[in-house]
């Protein structure tokens, strides 16, 4: 049977903490989708009441099953958070995404159709200006006239094409979490995110796709098809860069598969 002949069941995890205006335009992007995925998880890293209340009313109206997994606010715990939404996980197909990322309408059939055993997919992102955030309408994207205008950056990577343009790798460079897809049972096989990794940054994201390749699963670079508008908002600190640096760098030097502390302590006997 060919490693595409079926699409598979596909759940769609968002990212949240707080953002209630961003995280409203992202919700409301995933109901616009030309094809619906098969659950919604909201990964929160311990926000308010107020993102509470955003995800429980659109819950009773979203044509999907919606589920709301939060902790308390702890600081960033963004691998902590997505290792406990990953087990809660009913799909054979996981797709990640971030509350400040809004998907082209065709983002989760896009996902879908690109899904092939042996690789996981890493989507692409263009950048809605800050001050112009509050203006982006999912109902009415208009990249061409916001790009000339210079409210959207780097629009070619939000143009969605008659058909993508895939590069088979297994590279560094643009690994980003908030548009990447794998099969869940790889996800379980590398033991998800590595908790290790403290405070924003690069390095949680890039050291899960790199234990991927370990495991012998290719990436799938695509342009053109699966994109998101990020919606741009003030760079949190990034004091811990040179840490998860070298936490990175040292994944990628010997080659491991499975992190020590990641997916298995929430699933089966050992979830919390």
């Amino acid at each position: 049977m060919n490693a595409r002949s079926s699409a598979p069941s596909l759940s769609l995890i968002v990212s949240a903490y707080n953002q209630t205006d961003v995280l409203a335009k992202t919700l409301r992007g995933i109901e616009l989708q030309t094809q619906f995925p098969d659950e919604v998880l909201v990964a929160d890293d311990g926000s308010g009441p107020a993102t509470r209340a955003i995800i429980e009313a659109w819950a009773e109206h979203a044509p999907f099953p919606v589920r709301h997994v939060w902790h308390p606010d702890d600081g960033f715990r963004k691998t902590v958070i997505l290792n406990k939404t990953l087990a809660d996980v009913r799909s054979d197909y996981v797709v990640f995404t971030d509350a400040d990322c809004v998907p082209h309408p065709a983002f989760v059939a896009d996902h879908r159709r690109l899904a092939e055993r042996g690789f996981w997919v890493q989507g692409r992102r263009c950048f809605v200006q800050e001050p112009f955030v509050p203006a982006f309408d999912p109902e009415d994207i208009r990249l061409v006239s916001w790009a000339l205008r210079g409210r959207i950056k780097r629009a070619g990577k939000g143009v969605r094409l008659t058909r993508p343009i895939v590069f088979r790798d297994t590279k560094q460079r643009g690994i980003i979490g908030c548009n990447l897809a794998c099969w869940r049972v790889d996800a379980e096989v590398v033991n998800g995110f590595d908790e290790a990794y403290s405070g924003w940054g690069i390095g949680e994201d890039s050291d899960f796709g790199s234990r991927l390749y370990h495991l012998g699963v290719q990436r799938k670079l695509v342009y053109g098809h699966a994109v998101v508008f990020h919606l741009n908002h003030p760079m949190p600190s990034r004091s811990h860069l040179e840490e998860s640096q070298a936490r990175l760098e040292e994944t990628w030097r010997t080659g491991r598969v499975r992190c020590a502390v990641g997916l298995d302590q929430y699933r089966d006997g050992g979830r919390s």
